[in-house]
């Protein structure tokens, strides 16, 4: 699979979230959290990561195909996690493993140890791919609403 991530810039915050829009509709519909939801979340949150510091933002790419986005945020001090968030995949790429290899190149980078990252308990395919990447459930769970539940991971 000839997946790669591309260093994004502030130039890309347009791009990167409407393709996080389009990602996370589904879910929005779904568990109607409009608070935590990345696609609820304006051009303007996006841009402002990306001028942290600490987050590196990649486009998931297949090929010279756009798939995806990640965000790392990596503080660079003794004892702290990097985190992953968000990751999306959009529904056309979905389900060939890309997040999978995205998550692996993203260790390669920034290092196998100290991640974290959260995600919907009520979705078994999320759980299971960042399970199946040696993440854990640290026991910390979030209700966000009725139908939504965050679950917390290490690695």
């Amino acid at each position: 699979m000839d997946v790669k991530l591309w260093r994004a810039d502030i130039d890309d915050a347009r791009e990167i979230h409407a393709m996080q829009v389009e990602a996370f509709a589904a879910l929005l519909e779904k568990y109607q959290d409009f608070d935590t939801n990345p696609a609820s979340e304006s051009v303007e949150k996006v841009e402002a990561r990306l001028k942290q510091d600490v987050t590196y933002y990649y486009f998931i790419c297949m090929g010279q195909t756009k798939a995806g986005a990640v965000r790392v945020v990596e503080q660079k001090e003794r004892g702290r996690n990097k985190r992953i968030s968000p990751i999306f995949i959009l529904p056309e790429f979905q389900d060939r493993g890309i997040a999978q290899e995205a998550i692996r190149l993203c260790e390669e980078m920034h290092g196998s140890e100290n991640w974290e990252l959260e995600t919907i308990l009520q979705e078994p395919g999320n759980c299971h791919l960042y399970e199946k990447m040696g993440y854990r459930q640290t026991g910390r769970t979030e209700v966000v609403n009725e139908r939504l539940t965050l679950v917390f991971y290490e690695k």
